[in-house]
């Protein structure tokens, strides 16, 4: 199961087009409101999810996915229910995917170390002993980040190429233009 955390203050962009992605490449995948099932958006959006964090189980956890956006990358960061599932997917080597500001959730816990990633500008500063880059969508190991809400359909193109193939994403992506 692939999980995307939508706290508070998301930003819309990224998640939606990540999951509406996921969903057309026929991905496992679930929308996650942290603190509810309805989560209002960075942009006044308003999105009612598939389940709660505390409905989550890690027990088949494939992938989670952080979306950006302020201070939705704050109310992530400070869920211990997202804490602990990175946790898990770190000690377990399992996939996580960050965009925008979110990467420095993974920079605070020492996920990026010694890794290239990218994010959002300004936020690189947050993630210490890792290598940023300015690319748009960056995969080293079983990370994926992404710059920012221009960049979310590539992101989640990289998301569909790490867990199903590169040849069913550049089909879906042929598709999207």
């Amino acid at each position: 199961m692939i999980y995307i955390f939508f706290a508070p203050g998301f930003e819309e962009i990224e998640a939606i087009a990540t999951l509406d992605i996921l969903r057309r490449s026929e991905l496992e995948v679930q929308s996650v409101g942290v603190g509810g099932k309805t989560v209002k958006g960075a942009h006044g959006i308003s999105v009612i999810c598939d389940v709660t964090d505390t409905e989550i189980s890690l027990a088949d956890l494939e992938m989670i996915v952080l979306p950006g956006g302020m201070p939705g990358t704050l109310n992530l960061e400070k869920s211990p229910v997202v804490r602990t599932a990175l946790e898990h997917a770190a000690e377990k080597d399992l996939w996580v995917a960050a965009i925008c500001a979110a990467p420095s959730i993974l920079g605070h816990m020492g996920m990026l170390e010694h890794k290239r990633f990218t994010c959002f500008p300004g936020f690189e500063q947050e993630v210490e002993n890792a290598h940023y880059t300015t690319e748009r969508v960056v995969r080293d190991g079983k990370i994926i980040t992404g710059k920012g809400p221009g960049c979310a359909i590539d992101f989640a193109l990289e998301i569909v190429a790490a867990l199903a193939g590169k040849d069913k994403a550049a089909l879906l992506g042929s598709s999207l233009q």
